[in-house]
């Protein structure tokens, strides 16, 4: 049976957001935020899921955080 909804709650609308992070090392020091993620996250409850920005897409995300 496949899982249909966030894992957490059951509801059934995500929403997406980005976010930029640094690294180690000298990126870290030099605040150099070149680490891009995609953050799908339930509308209810919040239970977030973070992706690789450059490996993802965010129409499959999206299916992702609900199973599909």
């Amino acid at each position: 049976m496949k899982h249909k909804g966030c894992i957490k709650c059951g509801h059934t609308e995500a929403k997406t957001k980005e976010i930029a992070t640094t690294g180690t090392g000298l990126s870290k020091l030099m605040d150099i935020q070149h680490n891009r993620f995609l953050v799908v996250y339930c509308t209810n409850c919040g239970y977030s899921e973070l992706y690789n920005k450059q490996t993802s897409k965010a129409s499959n995300v999206v299916d992702f955080f609900f199973g599909g």
